[in-house]
């Protein structure tokens, strides 16, 4: 049996994939079972910033786990507190942080959070979150209420109440959207499962300017854009704010599981023992693949990152400029961008992606017309190159470029 029957005779029916089976990768690079390479421009969605099987986290992992795998949270360990003295040092100091597993939890750590804020700061009806159309935040039930795409909450309902959206990029509607029974507002910097969709400029520090005034909390959900994503270490940054409350997970462990929710002291201090716990979250071995991965990193940022963002930028640009379908466009920065193919052209965002898997390149058909790409934070010039001339083949293939 081959792994397409073998899979639907034992996992759950939740995930549609291309005929192939990645069994190794390294630097930006995949290889399937057949030996064949790829290059990989989506990073398990802007997951794997240092690599694949970067030597500095697999060494990091081992020796941790040689060492000292699991004590659960009953107890003290030095990564946890070494990791988080890191990440509070990036968002500015006079902040506190708690560990999960994953994106969706450290959303769900935040929405308690804000609830728990809320009640003692603005009254026992304050525990609404205004959160975005378009936004996505995971798929628990709690940060689902939070996401703002009906078509994948429809099915789970009755969710959590308490969760307004508004239009993302619309702050006079935002503004509109708080009241006595708000808490906290909930954006991105940057709508990742939307497309890549920027912002308009000012929105965000609009957005910190009416949470301000209001007395609610601003948490920015940094899950896709954060770790140097965007060229900073959060996206928030490149508008110059302060969030009161950041999540954070995918690249921070570059492929081990480990999310984060990091706020500001006086919003922290509303937590109490026992509100909150997790058996895994910021174990040993997380910690440390963390720390190895922001070692990789952060230099990156210092020159890397915007020279390979140009170049991966100028290249889409061209490629976009050969596309005639109405509402093409090209969104994103630093290494992670949006190409949107337009309404009705001739082939559709999957169609072009297997394309590119064909000619040995990873991309994420994200929506229906918007291919994603996400390369590692490592990638080079060449493999920029080397991307957008199969890239370039595989929408010529489909039609979409003339």
């Amino acid at each position: 049996m081959d792994i397409v029957s073998r899979e639907a005779a034992v996992l759950w029916p939740t995930y549609v994939r291309p005929p192939v089976e990645f069994v190794r990768g390294e630097g930006v690079r995949l290889w399937d079972d057949n030996g064949r390479s790829y290059l990989d421009f989506l990073g398990g969605i802007a997951v794997v910033a240092a690599g694949h099987a970067h030597p500095k986290v697999v060494s990091a992992v081992a020796g941790q786990l040689a060492t000292l795998g699991h004590t659960s949270n009953l107890y003290f360990t030095g990564p946890q507190v070494d990791l988080a003295e890191r990440l509070v040092d990036r968002f500015g100091g006079g902040a506190k942080v708690f560990f999960s597993n994953s994106g969706a939890e450290a959303v769900e750590a935040a929405i308690k959070l804000a609830r728990r804020w809320g009640r003692a700061n603005r009254g026992e009806q304050a525990i609404g979150v205004v959160a975005c159309e378009g936004g996505f935040h995971g798929r628990t039930l709690g940060a689902l209420a939070a996401t703002g795409k009906p078509a994948i909450k429809e099915a789970f309902e009755p969710l959590p109440p308490g969760f307004r959206h508004v239009p993302f990029g619309d702050a006079a509607a935002l503004a509109a959207a708080i009241g006595p029974d708000t808490a906290a507002v909930l954006v991105e910097p940057i709508q990742g499962e939307a497309g890549i969709r920027v912002p308009p400029d000012g929105y965000l520090q609009a957005v910190r300017e009416l949470t301000a005034r209001a007395g609610v909390l601003l948490i920015v959900d940094e899950i896709q854009s954060g770790m140097g994503r965007t060229g900073r270490f959060f996206a928030h940054q490149h508008a110059g704010i302060r969030p009161d409350v950041v999540t954070m997970a995918k690249a921070l462990g570059s492929g081990f599981p480990i999310g984060a929710t990091i706020a500001v002291d006086e919003v922290a201090s509303a937590m109490r023992p026992g509100d909150h716990g997790t058996t895994f979250g910021g174990n040993p071995v997380a910690c440390a693949a963390a720390m190895a991965t922001l070692d990789v990193i952060e230099p990156l940022l210092e020159g890397h990152v915007a020279n390979v963002s140009r170049r991966l930028g100028d290249g889409l640009w061209q490629l976009r400029d050969r596309i005639d379908t109405p509402g093409a466009a090209l969104r994103g920065t630093g290494l992670w961008f949006g190409l949107d193919l337009g309404q009705d052209g001739p082939a559709s965002a999957k169609d072009a992606a297997a394309a590119a898997l064909s000619r040995g390149l990873v991309v994420n058909p994200v929506t229906e017309t918007v291919l994603r790409l996400a390369p590692p934070l490592v990638v080079e010039e060449a493999e920029v190159e080397e991307g957008l001339l199969r890239l370039g083949g595989a929408l010529e293939e489909v039609g979409v470029c003339r």
